[in-house]
């Protein structure tokens, strides 16, 4: 790596936002280290890039050691892993469900953030970013169990923005709303009608448009800190309130 450029840590990195991620940091000028769980998906983003690659699942911790002893120097990170598992309601709570998305959400931005801080640290302008979303901050029905997980990430972000208070890290969370990528498969286990319907009559954002802001972001100047940024599509105003056309 060119020890002049700084050096990006993208989680979640095989496809969607943070694939796009990688694609506009490497654009912007940053060297990067790339994780996901998926191997060959990962090396498909990340070998165009001249990035390095390591198989990451933040839901484990001794996958988590293992790539951050992998990383070395990090400037910035990106904490993308993440998703939803159902839409059921409280009463019909799946526990496993609850218990994946809070290990991924939450803990797995503590796994990341405690094992990077060092190189974070030694960095004298490093900056944590979290993708969280809208549904960390506004609830909806059937969305207990990622509303929870992802109120979690959020309060995470802003404990962790006074604890670094005193130091050159910058603290960010960026919130989408409705984006199509994979999230919708995941979140409704592979089936392709169920995870298209919240697009239905709306233009949603794309990955590139979530990326375009992380890079924005994480480019201002060092005593510029961009707390939280929620985007949106232009037809959607809350987690769950769409104008939708016919």
């Amino acid at each position: 790596m060119n020890s002049t450029r700084k050096t990006a840590v993208v989680t979640g990195a095989s496809s969607g936002i943070g694939a796009a991620t990688a694609r506009q940091l490497h654009a912007a000028g940053f060297d990067l280290v790339l994780g996901a769980r998926r191997t060959d998906k990962l090396a498909e983003v990340a070998e165009p890039l001249g990035a390095r690659h390591h198989q990451l699942d933040v839901c484990d911790t001794d996958s988590v050691d293992a790539f951050c002893a992998f990383v070395g120097s990090c400037d910035v990170l990106i904490n993308n892993a993440g998703g939803a598992l159902g839409l059921d309601r409280i009463e019909n709570a799946d526990e496993a469900q609850w218990r994946w998305m809070f290990e991924a959400n939450v803990l797995g931005v503590v796994r990341m953030v405690r094992g990077l801080l060092p190189a974070l640290r030694a960095s004298d302008d490093a900056h944590i970013v979290t993708i969280g979303s809208v549904a960390g901050v506004e609830a909806y029905v059937g969305g207990g169990g990622y509303n929870a997980a992802k109120y979690g990430a959020h309060a995470v972000n802003d404990v962790l923005r006074l604890e670094l208070l005193n130091e050159p890290i910058r603290v960010t969370e960026v919130a989408p709303g409705a984006v199509r990528t994979e999230f919708g498969l995941v979140r409704f286990d592979g089936d392709a009608e169920k995870s298209e319907r919240p697009y239905a009559g709306i233009t949603p954002l794309t990955a590139d448009d979530v990326a375009d802001i992380v890079t924005f972001v994480v480019t201002r100047p060092s005593n510029v800190n961009i707390d939280y940024v929620a985007v949106k599509p232009r037809q959607q105003a809350s987690a769950k309130v769409f104008h939708r056309e016919s």
